[in-house]
């Protein structure tokens, strides 16, 4: 079948994903559009075919749409996720879940009332080929148990726009989603530190951060977050274990000889870094929905916990640098839990 499906939310994000649904991945036509600009959704709805809807509500009743593709402002997630869980429809929603943990929790709620996995929320680094190297050799435990962890997140600059709790709340939270998958494991506690503040930022941002993580196993990781580093695009990962370590690795690149210099180019956007990962997962989205399977990638549950973990590390930075702990309820059943 071809799912038909539905975008709230034309922006950037939802721009680039429309083209992604319509001109990468088979299997997939866009019928609806909607944002809060009807002018943008007319206009993006006229480039694709499909219709242009006044309002979320309105695209989720749609007998046109069989699945919904969440890319709208951060606070509105969580009432258009609900609605699709009420009218029984897939629903992909790009990070956050919802703004608060007690929103994702209703989210979660809804979901288990429904019976079935209907949310799968936007991480795309699970479907990163090197993030999925790295699970590969970790599952089979020939690393020994996971002791440390070494991450940085680099981004050559950000708008003024773009304030201290972002570096968790926007930033990091990548790092805390793949990390959670990659170790099978739950953070419990975040701290975040502030070295010295390089010049090259705007004089409201703490930058860089250091963010350290431990997890119920034990597992210290260190997140490095440094959102002015001026050179590129950087996502750097490191894990290591009682015998050995795995390191992702760098995008592929040329190796170029001139002036005396050997190097590499770094690239300098998140969108040419993950674009692979980005397919990846809308392929495999598809797929499960035309299947009438349940989704794979991260669910509902992976949202809310992402949420409080950057709810804890935005209130350790808050506080000077104390370690808070993320008082995450019990997993449920549901999403692969005991209770």
């Amino acid at each position: 079948m071809t799912v038909r499906v539905g975008v709230i939310g034309a922006g950037m994000i939802g721009q680039d994903h429309i083209r992604r649904l319509t001109e990468v991945v088979t299997g997939a036509t866009v019928t609806a559009v909607t944002d809060i600009d009807a002018g943008r959704a007319a206009e993006v709805a006229a480039r694709t075919g499909a219709t242009a809807l006044p309002t979320g509500a309105d695209l989720v009743a749609s007998p046109d749409v069989d699945a919904v593709l969440v890319t709208s402002w951060g606070p509105t997630h969580a009432e258009h996720v609900l609605n699709a869980i009420a009218a029984g429809k897939p629903v992909f929603c790009e990070k956050p879940l919802a703004t608060t943990a007690e929103d994702c929790l209703r989210i979660v709620e809804a979901e288990r009332a429904h019976g079935l996995r209907l949310v799968q929320v936007g991480f795309m680094r699970r479907f990163d080929p090197g993030y999925r190297q790295m699970k590969e050799v970790l599952s089979t435990g020939s690393l020994g148990a996971p002791l440390i962890v070494h991450c940085a997140h680099r981004n050559p600059t950000v708008p003024e726009s773009y304030h201290s709790a972002m570096a968790a709340q926007d930033t990091a939270v990548h790092e805390i989603d793949v990390l959670r998958w990659l170790l099978d494991d739950e953070i419990v506690s975040a701290q975040v530190v502030t070295p010295r503040a390089t010049s090259k930022r705007f004089a409201h941002l703490k930058d860089p951060q250091i963010m350290i993580f431990e997890t119920s196993a034990g597992v210290r990781i260190d997140l490095e977050v440094f959102v002015n580093c001026q050179y590129g695009y950087d996502i750097q990962c490191e894990v290591v274990g009682e015998d050995g370590l795995v390191r992702l690795p760098d995008p592929a690149a040329v190796g170029i000889r001139t002036a005396a210099r050997h190097g590499t180019g770094v690239l300098q956007d998140w969108k040419d870094r993950f674009a692979e990962a980005f397919d990846t997962e809308f392929r495999e989205w598809v797929a499960s929905v035309a299947a009438g399977t349940q989704p794979t990638g991260p669910s509902a549950w992976d949202g809310y916990a992402a949420t409080v973990i950057t709810d804890a590390a935005v209130r350790s930075l808050e506080s000077g640098g104390e370690t808070v702990t993320t008082d995450m309820k019990p997993r449920p059943a549901f999403y692969g839990g005991t209770a």
